[in-house]
């Protein structure tokens, strides 16, 4: 079955998407494709997380990946990555040997699910381990999971991109270089969190630098001091003039995702939340020269 979707257009080599979870559950996927199309959006970034109802997409039957895919042709939006940050539940690892084969098959089904939807990242959030200490030996675990799950991913040619998280395995973009340097696979690559290395303190340039050629994907989100979530733009310490002209400086033309959350909207409308990043953060990309 060939159901991969096209992006809107193929001249301009810069997109910018935005994080499914930003909105409403209530929204089905043609309610948050027209928004996303409508607003202005290149692309969805779809999502594997802890919930059950999330889990359950990896069950999809071919009628359901149909449905899916179609909408998104007709509504002419692009869904090229997939955010697996379920994985908090089973991270590769773990020192529970079940733990760790459960993440290992969950990143495969996510592989499986991604190709069969025309998805060519899956992003991998970079935890070696979830409540439980970080440790030299869990972060062998974790890089030894790694190279088992690509040789899923090289099957279908899947891009499987390490997220810089705010644990000690991975809380900056020179850990993750670790891993992606050790395997030295093209289909091992970093999927940077701009706010995520602001908020643990770290020079944005030095860490790009470390990176440069590797990065699949950039999250876009406002942070403050040791928060990495729910702070809606320009309220937190994210420089974007900075952030953007640092990033055009590496020479990287590629996939930028608004990452922010609809639950964190509290009383406002969530899509107009969405409406007013989009004209900040498309604004500033335009401002920079990347032609979104």
């Amino acid at each position: 079955m060939n159901t991969s979707i096209e992006p809107k257009d193929r001249e301009r080599s810069s997109k910018l998407g935005i994080y499914e979870k930003a909105f409403p559950t209530s929204f089905d996927w043609e309610e948050r494709f027209s928004a996303a199309r409508r607003i202005g959006f290149d692309f969805i970034e779809f999502s594997i997380d802890q919930s059950s109802a999330r889990m359950a997409r990896l069950a999809w039957d071919e009628g359901a990946k149909q449905g899916f895919v179609k909408s998104a042709k007709e509504q002419q939006i692009s869904v090229p990555t997939l955010c697996l940050s379920g994985l908090r539940s089973y991270p590769l690892g773990s020192s529970d040997d079940r733990v760790r084969e459960e993440g290992l098959a969950l990143v495969e089904r996510a592989i499986h699910l991604a190709a069969s939807l025309g998805i060519s990242i899956v992003q991998l959030a970079g935890y070696d381990v979830y409540g439980e200490p970080s440790t030299p030996e869990s972060r062998r675990r974790f890089k030894e999971q790694l190279g088992r799950a690509l040789k899923t991913a090289r099957k279908y040619s899947t891009v499987l991109a390490i997220e810089n998280m705010e644990t000690s395995a991975t809380d900056s973009l020179a850990k993750v270089m670790e891993y992606i340097r050790y395997w030295d696979d093209p289909l091992l690559q970093a999927y940077v969190d701009v706010g995520n290395l602001i908020a643990m303190g770290h020079d944005l340039a030095e860490q790009l630098a470390l990176a440069q050629g590797k990065i699949a994907a950039f999250h876009i989100k406002d942070v403050l001091p040791g928060i990495c979530r729910d702070v809606p733009f320009k309220a937190g310490i994210v420089d974007f003039d900075h952030v953007f002209s640092t990033i055009k400086e590496t020479g990287f033309a590629g996939l930028f995702v608004v990452e922010m959350w609809a639950a964190s909207s509290m009383d406002a409308d969530p899509v107009a939340e969405v409406e007013k990043a989009y004209r900040f953060i498309a604004g500033k990309l335009n401002q920079f020269g990347f032609s979104v």
